[in-house]
């Protein structure tokens, strides 16, 4: 009787390991898809003087510029709430 149920639980766990091994993503290919980069964009705007004028760079005779580098990111649009008072 103990070799049966010996018997009966081994079978249990050798498919309930593999069914489950099966199921489960590697956790390589998760770590992958986590670590993606964001999206970069350079935003670039001009210097401006206390006169409002753009300041001038003396070798190249082009404004200078104070380039950032900034996260792009997904814009979600909202839904129109149609029950809403306005104040």
């Amino acid at each position: 009787m103990k070799a049966l149920a010996a018997s009966v639980f081994a079978g249990m766990m050798v498919f309930g390991t593999a069914a489950c091994a099966k199921d489960e993503p590697k956790k390589e290919a998760v770590a992958a898809e986590v670590k993606k980069e964001p999206e970069v964009k350079t935003v670039c705007l001009d210097v401006q003087g206390k006169d409002g004028k753009p300041v001038m760079d003396p070798k190249t005779g082009k404004p200078k510029q104070n380039c950032t580098k900034v996260k792009v990111r997904e814009k979600f649009e909202g839904t129109k709430i149609e029950d809403a008072k306005k104040k």
